[in-house]
């Protein structure tokens, strides 16, 4: 079988191929970022606002020290340490409002507030 054919009900070439990775790159085109920034033992901004299915990416700018973000309500979940100048990233599937704080400087705290 030649590469690069779909097998898809239907499809019996490549010219529906286009279609298809267009509307692949519309919908990673549509997903958001939202960037937190760590400074100064500080997340900022302390809360972000973002839709369903958007991302928030929370980036290390501190010169010697790490960090990690973690959800209590969510049994803990915790991110990998970041050190200088590292990020972590996650998507938001869900609606709701999300408190995290740093995992070895507990008293940063943050929110993330996911609507619609």
């Amino acid at each position: 079988m030649p590469s690069g054919i779909l097998l898809y009900p239907g499809w019996m070439s490549l010219k529906r191929a286009p279609l298809l990775l267009a509307l692949f790159s519309i919908s990673a085109l549509a997903q958001n970022v939202a960037e937190i920034s760590i400074e100064g033992y500080q997340f900022a901004p302390p809360e972000v606002s973002i839709k369903v299915g958007d991302s928030v990416r929370w980036t290390n700018h501190e010169k010697r020290t790490s960090h990690s973000v973690v959800f209590p309500s969510e049994g803990g979940l915790e991110s990998e340490r970041m050190f200088p100048d590292e990020s972590w990233q996650r998507r938001f599937e869900k609606p709701g409002r999300y408190e995290y704080h740093c995992g070895p400087h507990p008293e940063m705290k943050g929110a993330v507030v996911v609507g619609e």
